[in-house]
């Protein structure tokens, strides 16, 4: 590079990687040499991270500028807080970077790890790019570093890594934790304790590491559900790996568990548990972030064939599809998986504990052989709400919900239970109202009904709703026709407070009123 007079100088972002000085790119190198200034933030102290790994690519001759922060983590008198006194900083430093520049100087600022990665430099470059002409020298960040360094990859195939500062506040960053698969949060030091609650909420703690300063001599790295926060710097990061290919570190420990445990008497294992998870009625939109927290971190999925299927596949968890009439079989298979150190998720539809598997699961589990077993319920949209939403409101008020299913009670209870529901005013929602083996369950409730509602009542009939085949069509108590329901299906019926209207588009929105008339 040569100072021409005649011509505004250029200005570089230059990313220098995360601390080996190998790492730093050819081309990072040669501008850094050739550069006529050299511009670095400091803190107070005057020492810069950048100029370390930068000093093996300077020259004599070189003007160097240190950009000295006014405060960092500490607080501040000026008059516009800690914003206001940084945000005066980069005016003014961009001050003197711009009279470099328009002396005809190149000038290189350098950034640790990439420019435009949590950088400073980004702040000098959108007070600068619209009058000078620059170029951004990317570099390795420290997100890539500590993926190295763990021997860990970030993420695999269709795998979703995200990127968060730990500076946000605990419960969001659970949330965004809990609904990724990868993830690296930046900008520990003050906020570790904030950072490792989140991990924990979010049920991610168990894998997630911790990786200071890489690729320097004073690396370190480790489980971060291992370190104390006192010890911990700014200059460091959480890391969740990908899961997929967590499985080729993990199996390889569980293989040589035994072995360890017999060789270190009282080694500590991982306590038995399963986790059973409502997986919602259809699409992954629908699905909480805690379950999706409680799917990832599972080494086994067992549940019905087609809730299996819904869950993507992960290389490292085995999977375990079986038949819909053995749910007391599946959950003594998944508690017994766990009872042997494997993360056990069990799924079903809608909500566990809605006519699905977690009652199966902790009946089983009342047995003496897996009383140390904890079981956890993660709780899922249900059906009854996804169909009523897609109606209007017919369960505004007072509501209940019935299985038409005789497979698992006498038709007889069903009936008393109907007749009691439709006599106290009760929205109904039905559950199971046919199969191919039960075609006549839906007609006798239909004529019971009918015996204390009007024929006018309306009735939702939703099908598959969530799902590619949805449909949902409002009719009447009367008009229901039990031939065109099959057991994808889930009914409302109205009570006789329920209303159908017609809305300004032409559609038609169901809801129950909040209040009940009165005497």
């Amino acid at each position: 590079m040569t100072t021409n007079a005649t011509r505004p100088g250029r200005l570089y972002g230059v990313g220098l990687g995360p601390g080996d000085p190998e790492l730093v790119t050819v081309k990072a190198a040669r501008l850094i040499a050739a550069a006529d200034v050299v511009a670095y933030h400091a803190a107070r102290h005057g020492r810069s991270n950048a100029r370390a790994i930068a000093a093996g690519y300077l020259r004599d001759g070189q003007i160097e500028e240190p950009l000295i922060y006014p405060v960092t983590t500490e607080g501040t008198d000026h008059p516009g807080g800690y914003q206001g006194a940084i945000d005066e900083f980069y005016a003014e430093a961009a001050a003197r970077l711009a009279a470099h520049l328009d002396a005809g100087r190149d000038v290189v600022v350098l950034a640790e790890g990439d420019p435009f990665f949590y950088g400073s430099y980004m702040h000098m470059h959108k007070r600068l790019a619209d009058r000078y002409e620059t170029a951004v020298v990317p570099g390795v960040t420290s997100v890539s570093a500590a993926s190295a360094v763990l021997g860990r990859p970030l993420m695999e195939r269709d795998e979703v890594l995200t990127v968060l500062p730990g500076t946000l506040p605990a419960e969001e960053l659970a949330t965004r934790l809990s609904t990724t698969d990868s993830a690296a949060v930046m900008k520990l030091g003050r906020t570790f304790t904030g950072v490792r609650d989140a991990l924990e909420r979010s049920g991610r703690l168990a894998d997630a590491w911790y990786v200071e300063r890489a690729t320097t001599d004073r690396e370190r790295s480790g489980p971060l559900s291992e370190v104390d926060p006192d010890t911990v710097p700014y200059f460091s990061l959480a890391l969740l790996p990908s899961p997929a290919a967590a499985a080729f570190t993990d199996e390889k420990s569980d293989e040589n568990s035994d072995e360890k445990s017999a060789e270190k008497p009282g080694t500590a294992t991982r306590p038995a548990s399963v986790t059973v998870i409502g997986l919602g009625p259809g699409p992954r939109d629908w699905l909480t972030p805690e379950a999706q927290a409680a799917l990832a971190t599972a080494d086994d999925v067992v549940g019905y064939g087609p809730y299996v299927d819904r869950v993507p596949v992960s290389p490292r968890q085995r999977r375990h599809p079986s038949d819909n009439r053995v749910e007391a079989e599946r959950a003594a298979f998944a508690l017994d998986l766990a009872k042997r150190g494997r993360r056990v998720a069990v799924v079903s539809s809608g909500d566990p504990g809605v006519f699905a598997m977690a009652a199966a699961v902790l009946e089983t589990a009342e047995d003496p052989q897996w009383r140390d077993v904890s079981v956890r319920i993660v709780p899922g949209l249900t059906a009854a709400q996804a169909v009523a939403s897609r109606a209007g409101a017919p369960l505004g008020h007072d509501f209940c919900t019935l299985s038409l299913s005789d497979r698992l009670k006498p038709w007889s209870v069903i009936e008393k239970r109907l007749a009691a529901a439709a006599a106290a005013d009760l929205v109904i929602a039905i559950y199971n109202p046919a199969s191919k083996t039960r075609t006549e369950q839906l007609a006798r409730a239909q004529k019971l009904l009918l015996d204390h509602r009007s024929a006018d009542t309306p009735v939702v009939v939703g099908r598959d709703v969530g799902g590619p085949a949805e449909s949902v069509r409002v009719t009447t108590l009367g008009d229901l026709d039990p031939a065109t329901v099959d057991m994808r299906c889930l009914l409302i019926i109205g009570s006789s407070q329920t209303r159908a209207v017609i809305r300004g588009d032409g559609t038609t929105a169901v809801y129950t009123p909040r209040t009940y008339p009165q005497g």
